[in-house]
């Protein structure tokens, strides 16, 4: 039986392409432009809260390399099996373009490398959190594109006309056209597409963070930000997450990203009232941070060759 539908979302019939020996995976590049697109509008906010662009590539070439293996951990601890066991790979530990990053261990082992070298330099960790924010959040969306490309997490079926289209013939990732409860679908099923809900929540949140830093930076403490973003992307995540069929552990009946996202949501609320209460001031913090890009602009110029010349802005 075929299902006749009058629109949908249809699914690209390819996911890479080859250049000479090289093959280039499209959700590969969705990362690599949501991590440039992340490190542009960072640094630019970084700069103008009196920080230098330097310091936040130091930053970044710590963090993105940390955010990339947390990611994979994540995913390798949530669903061993497909590593392990008799029907395992553990070779597909390191084919990461074959999709599977969870975004807890990115944020979690990205922030953890970021703050040690902020420690290590004496940089306002706050400020910076604030700064990568929207930036992070905009990366999220631009990476689920990837999603779409690799034919995987997408919802159940269902008859709206912006459901998606599976090409089963070029699905190698996700489950092809199956039905919640493991049965088969129909030809010409489509899913929710879960990639899409997620991509469009983020880009909402980018626009929402970005306005409350205009309206009430001057409020809020520095790290208030970051912790708006945790808490928009959970929201998020909980009920879009319940969405989706591809396989995860359950715990209760309940998808274990689900039960995930509302104790990082209850721990960001915390964290809110937290930073409002015994946080400092973006102010306090921005002035600390230019005395800090200062003084290395000074000793800079100190370690140079005398005579040396410098080309003109």
């Amino acid at each position: 039986m075929e299902i006749m539908t009058l629109s949908y979302i249809p699914s690209p019939s390819v996911s890479e392409f080859t250049l000479g020996p090289l093959t280039i995976h499209f959700y590969a590049l969705c990362i690599l432009a949501g991590i440039i697109l992340a490190v542009w509008i960072g640094s630019t906010r970084w700069k103008k809260l009196g920080g230098s662009f330097d310091q936040f590539l130091d930053i970044t070439l710590w963090a993105v390399p940390a955010g990339i293996v947390g990611a994979r951990l994540y995913h390798i601890i949530t669903t061993p099996e497909r590593f392990f066991g008799p029907h395992g790979d553990w070779v597909e530990m390191f084919r990461i373009w074959h999709g599977g990053l969870g975004i807890w261990g990115s944020v979690a082992l990205g922030a953890l490398a970021a703050w040690a070298w902020c420690r290590h330099k004496g940089y306002p960790v706050a400020l910076l959190m604030d700064a990568l924010a929207p930036g992070l959040l905009l990366a999220q969306a631009v990476g689920r594109l990837g999603n779409w490309f690799n034919q995987e997490l997408y919802g159940a079926p269902t008859t709206l006309p912006w459901g998606l289209k599976l090409n089963t013939a070029g699905t190698a990732i996700g489950h092809g056209e199956q039905c919640f409860d493991g049965s088969s679908c129909p030809t010409g099923t489509l899913f929710q597409p879960t990639f899409l809900y997620e991509m469009i929540w983020n880009l909402i949140g980018v626009a929402i963070i970005l306005w409350i830093g205009r309206k009430a930076v001057r409020r809020l403490k520095a790290g208030s930000l970051f912790v708006i973003y945790v808490l928009w992307y959970t929201a998020g995540r909980t009920w879009i997450e319940m969405l989706r069929i591809d396989f995860s552990h359950e715990f209760l009946g309940v998808r274990i990203n689900v039960w995930v996202s509302i104790a990082v949501f209850i721990a960001a609320a915390v964290a809110f009232i937290f930073v409002q209460r015994i946080g400092k001031s973006t102010a306090l913090l921005s002035e600390k941070l230019r005395t800090i890009t200062e003084a290395q602009a000074r000793e800079m110029n100190a370690n140079e060759p005398k005579g040396a010349s410098h080309p003109e802005a």
